[in-house]
């Protein structure tokens, strides 16, 4: 087990060993917790509530196309957007 100092402003070092057993990289985000008096982080990512609607509209079926062309899609987005737009203006 490594053994790392809690430095000014309470930072600390993981040690390389353990970040390569979790694949820790730099710019990742951890959750911090405390579990049974010890102190845990625990590697997460976070998706943006728009992806996640949209990866659920994917599981549900809720989807458009397979469009013969990449002008073929616009034309449908084009079409769904101003009908959108016309809703709101109501």
């Amino acid at each position: 087990m490594d053994v790392v100092a809690v430095k000014n402003k309470f930072q600390i070092v993981i040690p390389q060993r353990v970040r390569e057993q979790v694949q820790v990289e730099i710019g990742d985000l951890l959750e911090a917790g405390v579990e049974n008096g010890k102190i845990t982080f625990t590697p997460k990512s976070l998706v943006d509530r728009r992806l996640a609607e949209a990866l659920e509209d994917v599981k549900q079926g809720r989807t458009h196309g397979p469009y013969r062309s990449a002008s073929a899609a616009i034309k449908v987005l084009e079409k769904h957007a101003k009908h959108h737009a016309r809703k709101r203006r109501a």
